[in-house]
């Protein structure tokens, strides 16, 4: 027996040194925590802003809901499903943290917690999202002392104004507004029981997000609420019945730059619950300064205006008065659906002749904005003065789902239904945004790499940890010599075509602009355009579609040539360079414009004749023009008029020429020299035939020779055919 108790003296004085050293390491840890009555009085406590210069972001935000005025279903809302006990217990639910722990053991996971609604409050506004004992036990004073020092009402009011709800939301009066456009106190059970269904995962819940995700927890939290005595049968039958907001209601004391950082955040912590990352510091690539011109910009309608950085791929400005509506986006979808594919697909070259003529495709029969032309115009010129039917002749060609695949490469994707020929001149049933837009054409601008844009750079914890840094994979969408030509042919767009506003920037910029014409009425206006660095995109338009006096190349022009000029005050961009893969190389241009053709310029043409196009290298002309190694012409024209033979030709006046002529077996030459329109014979004999070859040179180069038809001189006794004269 002795033995037994001695081994149970053993067993005790073991644990109470295990339980002594605990507590002196606890002691330890949480010498230097004190409880903050300040944090707990910010509504945002849990999260700080910084821009591209690393400054405190100021913002403004709601005054905090108080707990006096709000309605007993709000509060117990959230007491149902995430603390239920919270009026019983002193900061922690033992009974709760026991059947956790059971459970984690028995499903060898680590899923189930058991924090208390002033354990969230706690982790809300005081500590790291690190996952270690020391920051529980810094949790556990840190709860006590809430405990001790406010009363039950008083942490649930901290806690309902220092929750994120999404969407930029934070608070219970935000959430309130954002979801439903009331104030707290003006909520019903089904909008309570909905906002308290959110704080598990606002970005999952959402109702604008999954609908139905967000129905099935929503009634899951009412059902609590019945089930806990807060909502008697009526009120549960009710409130079922009830159905989810149908749109946003938009904070109108926040800036909207922060509302992209917040739903950013959602999505990089897309399951986070809250109160589990801890209090954040988020650094966003945000410039003040250039939002300042931004919001100086005149429109005369709704506006959006992004400006993106191509090397970092980060949003450091944007002004909206509508949003980030998803619109039509018009021309400026040319260079990304058709142009961009159709040279990566080796069907053009900007050199490419492309008839403008009126065509029926099908039943579908688009117009040009200045009329058709009739004429043959070049890819280059077809994309700078945005001409309609040869990007849907090149469509067609292409194959509207090959375009629409380089499309879903930037995250723009075209339905099934919208997979029309329409679409090469914008007309889609839902259409894109303009950030949306803006990270395509940067893809153009990183050498046909798609980077997606953000507004966040790095998340820190309090203590410096880094939990996240903006990294993107890159997206191979064009290859590099398609990039280039692209961008160049939006180089003469903005030199000479219809973003011709921007020509007195003194550097590189490639531009786009688009208009939405319905019925002979405007109803969007773009203008995009980049650098090597920046990419900015100006959409003018209503809301509610009304029309606008405004076109592509008008306002939305001039708005991004101030941004630019901004952008570039104190520097000037690196110039476009052109890869290795692509080549500068001369035309034979009487070909191209007579023939319609693009051969390679003969080596022996006369310097500075023909033009110059830029060409992949695997996709060079595959004929080359003879027309001066070995000159070619098309056959003269020859008559008998007074006695004497005439020889019209039609030929460049770049060749000299030899004539001569056969008569009876002797050959002479009667004529060695230049160009000449008209070449007269007055020495040939009546009653003779007499045969004429024409040889064209070119610098020694001696050409085909030109056999004309016979002609005979009529004899003296006869009248000459036109002897009236």
């Amino acid at each position: 027996m002795k033995r037994v108790f001695a081994i149970i003296g053993t067993i005790l004085a073991v644990c109470g040194i295990i339980v002594l050293s605990l507590f002196l390491y606890f002691l330890s840890v949480t010498r230097d925590v004190t409880l903050d009555p300040q944090k707990l009085a910010l509504d945002t406590a849990c999260i700080a802003l910084y821009d591209g210069r690393g400054e405190h972001m100021e913002e403004t935000t709601a005054e905090p809901a108080l707990y006096a005025a709000m309605p007993e279903h709000l509060t117990r809302a959230f007491v149902a499903v995430e603390d239920k006990r919270f009026f019983q217990h002193n900061g922690f639910d033992y009974r709760r943290i026991v059947k956790a722990a059971l459970k984690n053991i028995s499903t060898l996971s680590f899923r189930e917690g058991a924090s208390t609604i002033s354990q969230q409050l706690i982790k809300n506004t005081h500590l790291t999202s690190e996952k270690t004992v020391t920051r529980k036990l810094k949790e556990l004073k840190l709860t006590r002392m809430l405990e001790k020092n406010y009363t039950k009402e008083d942490i649930l009011e901290r806690y309902l104004n220092s929750i994120y709800f999404g969407h930029s939301a934070f608070g219970i009066g935000e959430a309130a507004y954002f979801y439903f456009e009331k104030q707290p106190e003006e909520l019903v059970p089904a909008e309570s029981a909905l906002l308290a269904a959110l704080v598990k995962s606002p970005n999952r819940y959402s109702p604008f997000k999954d609908a139905e995700a967000c129905l099935a927890r929503r009634n899951f939290v009412l059902k609590l609420m019945h089930e806990q005595g807060y909502l008697d049968d009526t009120a549960y039958s009710t409130a079922l019945t009830v159905p989810l907001p149908a749109s946003p209601h938009p904070l109108g004391h926040r800036s909207f730059y922060p509302s992209l950082v917040y739903e950013e955040l959602s999505e990089i912590f897309p399951d986070a619950e809250t109160g589990e990352l801890g209090v954040l510091r988020i650094y966003t690539a945000f410039d003040p300064d250039l939002q300042e011109s931004l919001e100086q910009i005149p429109a005369e309608s709704g506006i959006v205006a992004v400006v993106r950085d191509n090397r970092e791929n980060s949003i450091k400005a944007i002004r909206t008065t509508v949003g980030l509506p998803r619109r039509l986006p018009a021309s400026t979808i040319k260079p990304l659906l058709v142009y961009g594919p159709a040279i990566e697909e080796n069907l053009i070259s900007p050199a490419t002749p492309i008839l403008d003529e009126k065509t029926n495709f099908g039943g579908y029969t688009p117009e040009d904005a200045g009329g058709v032309s009739g004429t043959y115009v070049s890819a280059r010129q077809a994309l700078a003065k945005s001409i309609n039917i040869p990007a849907v002749k090149l469509l067609n060609a292409l194959g509207v789902d090959r375009g629409a695949a380089y499309l879903e490469k930037m995250q723009l994707e075209l339905s099934r239904e919208d997979r029309t020929l329409a679409a090469a001149l914008g007309g889609v049933q839902e259409g894109f945004s303009l950030p949306a837009l803006v990270d395509g054409y940067a893809t153009l601008a990183n050498g046909g790499l798609y980077r997606p844009s953000g507004t966040i750079l790095r998340i820190e914890n309090a203590r410096g940890d880094v939990l996240y840094e903006h990294h993107v994979r890159d997206e191979r969408v064009y290859s590099e010599d398609t990039a280039f030509l692209v961008t160049d042919m939006l180089k003469t767009a903005a030199k000479e075509g219809t973003a011709r506003k921007l020509k007195s920037l003194p550097f590189d910029v490639a531009a786009k602009t688009g208009t939405n014409e319905v019925n002979g009425l405007n109803l969007d206006a773009y203008t995009i355009a980049y650098t090597t660095e920046d990419t900015v995109g100006v959409w003018m338009g209503n809301a509610d579609n009304t029309p606008i006096q405004i076109t592509g190349g008008g306002l939305p022009a001039n708005a991004v040539k101030e941004i630019m000029a901004k952008l570039y005050e104190k520097h000037t961009p690196a110039a476009f360079s052109r890869p290795q893969s692509v080549v500068r190389l001369p035309y034979d241009g009487e070909a191209y414009e007579k023939e319609h053709r693009v051969l390679r310029a003969d080596p022996a043409a006369p310097p500075l004749i023909d033009p110059e196009e830029y060409f992949r290298a695997t996709a060079l002309p595959t004929e080359q023009s003879t027309r001066f190694s070995r000159p070619s012409i098309k056959m003269p024209q020859i008559y008998v008029k007074n006695g004497s033979v005439n020889i019209v030709l039609c030929q460049t006046e770049y060749y000299d020429y030899v004539i001569k002529r056969e008569n009876r077996g002797t050959v002479a030459t009667i004529y060695s020299g230049e160009f000449r329109t008209n070449i007269c014979d007055n020495t040939v004999e009546p009653g003779e035939s007499y045969l004429y070859t024409v040889i064209p040179y070119y610098q020694g180069n001696e050409g085909m020779p030109a056999l004309l038809p016979r002609v005979q001189i009529s004899s003296p006794s006869a009248l000459p055919e036109d002897w009236w004269d």
